[in-house]
């Protein structure tokens, strides 16, 4: 799920070099956050935050597969 959110993560920002991601496990849930460049934070945010909002639901559609629960956060 790391591998797939830097993948779409990368696809929509402009320097995809400043892209990382970052794992934390818990004891039930992974968090993912997602580092991008202040120039590249709306396009991953998007308008009302809709394609943040896809991006989460993609992930979490990939974690049932992996009986996993997953929560993205996008940081600065």
């Amino acid at each position: 799920m790391k591998e797939l959110l830097e993948a779409i993560a990368k696809a929509l920002v402009d320097c995809p070099d400043d892209v990382h991601v970052n794992e934390v496990e818990g004891e039930k849930s992974i968090i993912l956050e997602l580092t991008v460049s202040k120039d590249d934070m709306g396009k991953v945010i998007g308008k009302q935050g809709r394609i943040a909002k896809a991006i989460r639901t993609v992930v979490k559609a990939a974690a049932v597969k992996e009986n996993k629960r997953v929560s993205v956060e996008i940081l600065q």
